[in-house]
Formats: structure tokens, sequence, C-alpha cells
């Protein structure tokens, strides 16, 4: 009953519905997990940084790998974003 039903609305929506739909969330949820990442490491940047101010070099060279690692995640979701509607 559930697998006809699943196959009714897919062939109903098409495959260019389910192309917009999964580039929308791609996008989404992988910029939700990006801005949550950058939020903590640049507040714990801050935190370390006013708790030993001398050690402020390493925190920074440490503070700007972790921002390139997970804005990489942002790049990717577009990424795979930009390939769905190409598919569409």
């Amino acid at each position: 009953m559930l697998a006809e039903v699943t196959t009714q609305a897919v062939q109903a929506l098409g495959p260019a519905a389910f192309a917009w739909l999964g580039a929308g969330l791609a996008v989404g949820l992988g910029t939700l997990g990006s801005g949550v990442g950058i939020g903590i490491i640049f507040g714990k940047s801050i935190e370390s940084a006013a708790r030993q101010p001398e050690a402020l070099p390493l925190v920074q060279r440490l503070m700007f790998t972790g921002f390139a690692l997970v804005e990489a995640q942002a790049l990717y979701a577009l990424l795979i974003t930009f390939i769905l509607l190409a598919k569409k």
C-alpha cells in the first residue's frame, strides 16, 4: 500500500521536483551545520584568547584552520546543490 502511494507520488511530481527538494535540503542543512560550527570555533577562540593572551598566535592559526575545514562543508553542500539542479 505504502509503496503504491509512493510510486504514484513520484510519478505525479516528477524527478525535477525531487531534485529541487534535495537541493534545498542539501544547501540548507549544510550551511546550518557550518554556521553552528563557525560560531563554536570563533566563540571558543575568543574565550581562549581572553584566558591566555600570550597564546594568541597559536589560537589564531588553529582558528583559521578550523574555519577553513568547516567552511568546506558549506561549499560541498553548494556543489551538491548545483549537481542536483543540473540533473533536472
